[in-house]
């Protein structure tokens, strides 16, 4: 889980840093569990663009995390620690004793040969997921359950992890990496630990073309384009904006509040600005 510094043998890749892949224990991922990622290139389901510049990017197969951890009472072991295209964290797969396979995001201190499960009734252990009700205060966790049977939808990334704050009634509350104070359900499921590459977030992409792989194409500014084009275009040379930042549309870009309030806001005891 460190950095590697590459030679500058050209000008991308004099800043360029990548992982040094120290965890990774194969480069060939289980076929039962891949699936073909269809690209969208930023087109809603009626393929017009809703997201410009995205497209293109480096071919890849989505590999089938398991995020639910509803094999209960079923031990496993971790047989390797892989590299996965479609998020910054590792995902490892777990042999389990009844025979099936499962990828499961990788936390910090998972090593080959360790034995993971889940249930109400599993050790407090790095790797195991239960219900928030059987999880000690000051525990960290990830993949959290917004929704009991719902599958893990809070805390996914690369280093992130929240922290059981408090327990009353029925609900659990939390404090997420954002240091958003939330309650969840207390049968909500939680997979215990920090998640693995802490360092994903100093990586230096170092040259335009590693932005590419991934799908994201360049973003022409809106005082370059001209006044038909966009509210910030047009004028003789450089020229300021002209008012308030918009959108291509004429839309407020700053201080614009878009989210609209949710029946789940009452589970908010302190935002996270």
């Amino acid at each position: 889980m460190g950095i590697r510094k590459l030679n500058p043998t050209t000008p991308g890749r004099r800043l360029m840093t990548t992982s040094d892949f120290n965890e990774i224990t194969t480069d060939k991922p289980e076929k039962s569990l891949l699936v073909k990622l269809k690209r969208k290139a930023g087109r809603n389901n009626s393929g017009k663009i809703t997201c410009h510049h995205k497209g293109g990017g480096h071919k890849r197969a989505y590999r089938k995390v398991d995020f639910k951890r509803d094999k209960h009472g079923v031990p496993g072991i971790v047989k390797t620690v892989e590299y996965d295209p479609n998020r910054n964290t590792r995902v490892s797969l777990i042999f389990y004793a009844d025979g099936e396979k499962r990828y499961i995001l990788t936390p910090v201190d998972l090593k080959i040969g360790d034995t993971v499960q889940s249930g109400p009734n599993s050790e407090i252990k790095v790797g195991n997921a239960l219900p928030l009700t059987n999880i000690p205060l000051g525990t960290m966790v990830h993949n959290i359950e917004l929704t009991p049977g719902n599958g893990g939808q809070l805390v996914r990334s690369a280093g992130s992890g929240a922290q059981v704050m408090a327990k009353e009634g029925n609900y659990v509350t939390l404090k997420l990496p954002s240091s958003e104070m939330r309650m969840v359900h207390k049968n909500s499921y939680a997979t215990i630990g920090v998640l693995g590459n802490l360092d994903s977030k100093n990586i230096s992409v170092g040259k335009a073309g590693r932005t590419r792989y991934k799908g994201i194409k360049p973003t022409v500014r809106g005082v370059a384009k001209n006044a038909v084009d966009h509210p910030h275009g047009g004028g003789e040379g450089k020229s300021p904006i002209g008012g308030k930042p918009q959108t291509p549309w004429g839309k407020p870009a700053l201080g614009y509040k878009t989210r609209k309030s949710k029946k789940s806001d009452k589970y908010i005891v302190r935002k996270r600005k």
